[in-house]
């Protein structure tokens, strides 16, 4: 793998097979990129702002480059970003499903916590013990909240960057380029 001008990523590999990921059982039409590879592409990809068009050429030699496979490998690049996506989407959607529940429980845990709190205050007004579980069991009750709070602040914004990173390598140009021969 090599250098990178604005906006252009690089890829030199003798042969196109190694881009792909070998474990997965699909012909190379369908065969998604090998995980190193997707790293090295975001890596560098995550560097460029968003107002540059993204660019990916892969150096092959040039026996490589006229075969199938090394034609075929825009269209697989494309495809593969573009299911990194779908799958961010995916996840995104999980997530805020999964928050939902938690807030639900979470905000029935705080009300349960604040009724019996309150009524252990009125059924004991001079306990001092009563005042201090009351209070164990608000923060009881906001530590339930802890979790929402957490994915609707702070969780799903990883995955939105992500998701946008991969739309954007979808669109990139992908182009095959033949290396002369060593000599």
């Amino acid at each position: 793998m090599a250098k990178r001008r604005e906006g252009q990523i690089d890829l030199r590999v003798d042969d196109p097979q190694q881009l792909l990921d070998m474990l997965d059982p699909f012909p190379f039409r369908e065969r998604g990129l090998d995980g190193e590879v997707d790293a090295y592409i975001c890596e560098h990809a995550e560097d460029v702002p968003a107002e540059v068009p993204l660019a990916i050429t892969v150096h092959l030699p040039a026996a490589q480059a006229q075969g199938a496979l090394a034609q075929s490998l825009p269209g697989i690049v494309s495809e593969h970003f573009h299911q990194q996506a779908e799958q961010r989407g995916s996840e995104l959607s999980r997530l805020f499903a999964q928050g939902r529940k938690a807030l639900l429980i979470g905000l029935v845990v705080l009300g349960l916590c604040l009724v019996v709190g309150q009524s252990l205050v009125n059924l004991f007004p001079e306990s001092r013990l009563a005042g201090v579980v009351m209070e164990g069991l608000v923060i009881l009750g906001w530590v339930a909240n802890w979790r929402p709070m957490e994915i609707f602040l702070f969780d799903w914004w990883p995955l939105v960057q992500e998701r946008r990173l991969y739309h954007r390598l979808a669109k990139a140009q992908v182009k095959i380029a033949a290396q002369p021969p060593d000599s």
